[in-house]
Protein backbone atom coordinates (compact mmCIF):
# COMPACT_ATOMS: atom_id res chain seq x y z
CA UNK A 1 0.00 0.00 0.00
CA UNK A 2 1.22 3.48 -0.97
CA UNK A 3 0.00 6.68 0.31
CA UNK A 4 0.47 10.05 -1.30
CA UNK A 5 1.22 13.38 1.20
CA UNK A 6 1.20 16.30 -0.56
CA UNK A 7 -0.13 18.81 2.53
CA UNK A 8 0.33 17.66 6.57
CA UNK A 9 1.32 14.43 5.81
CA UNK A 10 4.38 15.79 4.88
CA UNK A 11 5.52 16.73 8.19
CA UNK A 12 3.01 14.43 10.19
CA UNK A 13 2.42 11.36 8.23
CA UNK A 14 1.26 9.40 11.49
CA UNK A 15 2.89 6.06 10.88
CA UNK A 16 6.77 5.04 9.78
CA UNK A 17 6.67 4.46 6.43
CA UNK A 18 8.55 1.64 4.89
CA UNK A 19 10.08 3.72 1.49
CA UNK A 20 9.34 7.74 0.60
CA UNK A 21 9.73 8.38 -3.05
CA UNK A 22 9.08 12.16 -4.09
CA UNK A 23 6.44 11.59 -6.74
CA UNK A 24 4.70 13.82 -9.16
CA UNK A 25 1.05 13.27 -9.27
CA UNK A 26 -0.94 14.65 -13.05
CA UNK A 27 -4.19 16.32 -13.57
CA UNK A 28 -4.35 17.67 -9.71
CA UNK A 29 -2.96 20.81 -7.78
CA UNK A 30 -2.27 21.41 -4.67
CA UNK A 31 -4.91 23.80 -2.74
CA UNK A 32 -6.32 25.70 0.01
CA UNK A 33 -9.63 25.01 -0.76
CA UNK A 34 -10.76 22.94 2.23
CA UNK A 35 -12.46 25.21 4.87
CA UNK A 36 -11.63 23.42 8.12
CA UNK A 37 -13.77 23.77 10.89
CA UNK A 38 -12.63 20.79 12.85
CA UNK A 39 -8.17 20.63 12.79
CA UNK A 40 -7.12 24.28 12.18
CA UNK A 41 -10.64 25.95 12.88
CA UNK A 42 -14.21 25.98 14.17
CA UNK A 43 -17.52 26.03 12.38
CA UNK A 44 -17.78 30.19 13.74
CA UNK A 45 -13.96 30.56 12.82
CA UNK A 46 -13.12 28.18 9.98
CA UNK A 47 -9.38 27.99 8.69
CA UNK A 48 -7.98 26.32 5.67
CA UNK A 49 -6.45 23.44 4.53
CA UNK A 50 -4.89 21.52 1.41
CA UNK A 51 -7.01 19.51 -0.66
CA UNK A 52 -5.95 18.00 -4.14
CA UNK A 53 -8.11 19.67 -6.57
CA UNK A 54 -8.78 18.02 -10.02
CA UNK A 55 -7.15 20.57 -12.87
CA UNK A 56 -6.80 19.04 -15.90
CA UNK A 57 -2.53 19.40 -17.04
CA UNK A 58 -1.73 20.33 -13.50
CA UNK A 59 0.06 18.84 -11.38
CA UNK A 60 0.70 18.20 -7.48
CA UNK A 61 4.24 17.18 -6.45
CA UNK A 62 4.40 15.60 -3.23
CA UNK A 63 6.17 12.03 -1.25
CA UNK A 64 4.49 8.69 -2.01
CA UNK A 65 4.49 6.97 1.41
CA UNK A 66 4.86 3.04 1.21
CA UNK A 67 3.46 1.13 4.20
CA UNK A 68 5.01 -2.16 5.77
CA UNK A 69 2.42 -4.94 4.59
CA UNK A 70 2.08 -5.63 8.68
CA UNK A 71 0.87 -2.10 9.40
CA UNK A 72 -1.83 -1.77 6.31
CA UNK A 73 -5.03 -1.58 7.87
CA UNK A 74 -4.02 0.43 11.25
CA UNK A 75 -2.69 2.63 8.76
CA UNK A 76 -5.93 2.93 6.80
CA UNK A 77 -8.14 3.26 9.89
CA UNK A 78 -6.04 5.73 11.22
CA UNK A 79 -5.78 7.87 8.13
CA UNK A 80 -9.86 7.54 7.80
CA UNK A 81 -10.01 8.37 10.88
CA UNK A 82 -8.25 11.70 10.54
CA UNK A 83 -8.75 12.81 6.87
CA UNK A 84 -12.33 11.82 7.04
CA UNK A 85 -13.32 13.68 9.97
CA UNK A 86 -16.35 15.20 7.68
CA UNK A 87 -16.51 13.62 4.33
CA UNK A 88 -15.22 16.36 2.47
CA UNK A 89 -12.26 14.41 1.43
CA UNK A 90 -12.42 11.38 -0.97
CA UNK A 91 -10.70 8.62 -0.94
CA UNK A 92 -9.01 7.69 -4.61
CA UNK A 93 -6.56 5.35 -5.85
CA UNK A 94 -4.30 7.70 -7.86
CA UNK A 95 -1.38 6.97 -10.30
CA UNK A 96 1.73 8.85 -9.37
CA UNK A 97 5.27 9.34 -11.44
CA UNK A 98 7.94 9.00 -8.81
CA UNK A 99 11.18 10.74 -9.48
CA UNK A 100 12.72 7.38 -9.87
CA UNK A 101 10.53 6.59 -12.43
CA UNK A 102 8.82 4.13 -10.93
CA UNK A 103 5.07 4.43 -11.85
CA UNK A 104 2.86 3.82 -8.66
CA UNK A 105 -0.96 3.91 -7.59
CA UNK A 106 -1.32 5.43 -4.27
CA UNK A 107 -3.87 6.33 -1.65
CA UNK A 108 -4.64 9.70 -1.60
CA UNK A 109 -7.40 11.96 -0.19
CA UNK A 110 -9.38 14.17 -2.96
CA UNK A 111 -11.28 17.37 -1.96
CA UNK A 112 -14.88 16.73 -3.06
CA UNK A 113 -15.67 19.82 -5.02
CA UNK A 114 -19.94 19.43 -4.29
CA UNK A 115 -19.16 19.50 -0.09
CA UNK A 116 -20.13 22.39 1.41
CA UNK A 117 -16.78 22.76 2.86
CA UNK A 118 -15.13 23.16 -0.75
CA UNK A 119 -14.15 27.17 -1.36
CA UNK A 120 -12.16 29.00 -3.69
CA UNK A 121 -10.80 32.20 -2.34
CA UNK A 122 -8.24 34.85 -3.83
CA UNK A 123 -4.72 34.39 -1.95
CA UNK A 124 -5.20 37.46 -0.04
CA UNK A 125 -8.86 36.47 1.58
CA UNK A 126 -6.71 32.88 2.88
CA UNK A 127 -3.91 34.45 4.52
CA UNK A 128 -6.41 36.48 6.85
CA UNK A 129 -8.14 33.19 7.48
CA UNK A 130 -4.91 31.30 8.28
CA UNK A 131 -3.59 34.33 10.49
CA UNK A 132 -6.49 34.24 12.80
CA UNK A 133 -7.88 30.40 12.73
CA UNK A 134 -7.20 27.66 15.75
CA UNK A 135 -9.04 24.84 15.60
CA UNK A 136 -8.09 21.07 16.91
CA UNK A 137 -5.15 20.39 16.29
CA UNK A 138 -3.50 24.16 16.78
CA UNK A 139 -3.01 26.85 14.66
CA UNK A 140 -3.64 27.31 11.22
CA UNK A 141 -0.83 29.12 10.57
CA UNK A 142 1.25 25.78 12.14
CA UNK A 143 0.39 24.10 9.46
CA UNK A 144 1.03 26.57 6.51
CA UNK A 145 4.60 27.10 8.07
CA UNK A 146 5.02 23.38 8.49
CA UNK A 147 3.97 22.32 5.04
CA UNK A 148 5.41 25.16 3.19
CA UNK A 149 8.89 24.83 5.20
CA UNK A 150 9.05 20.40 3.80
CA UNK A 151 8.54 21.63 0.56
CA UNK A 152 11.24 23.81 0.65
CA UNK A 153 12.79 21.33 2.42
CA UNK A 154 12.59 19.06 -0.43
CA UNK A 155 13.02 21.42 -2.80
CA UNK A 156 9.03 21.77 -4.54
CA UNK A 157 8.49 25.16 -5.75
CA UNK A 158 5.07 26.34 -5.16
CA UNK A 159 4.78 30.28 -5.38
CA UNK A 160 1.13 30.02 -3.78
CA UNK A 161 2.51 29.00 -1.13
CA UNK A 162 5.47 30.91 -0.53
CA UNK A 163 3.76 33.76 -0.84
CA UNK A 164 1.09 32.51 1.55
CA UNK A 165 3.85 31.63 3.94
CA UNK A 166 5.09 35.33 3.71
CA UNK A 167 2.27 37.01 3.72
CA UNK A 168 0.86 35.21 6.77
CA UNK A 169 3.88 35.93 8.95
CA UNK A 170 3.73 39.80 8.13
CA UNK A 171 -0.22 39.54 9.19
CA UNK A 172 0.55 37.95 12.36
CA UNK A 173 3.69 39.72 13.07
CA UNK A 174 3.43 41.95 16.75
Amino acid sequence: MWVFGYGSLLWNPGFAPQRRLKARLPDYHRSFCMLSIHHRGTPDHPGLVLALDHQPGGQCTGVAFQVAPQDEAIVLAMLRERELVSSAYVEQEVPLICDSGEQITALAYVVDRNHIQYCQFDLEQQAQMIAHAVGGRGPNTEYLYNTAAHLTEMGIKDADMTWLAGRVRALTAT
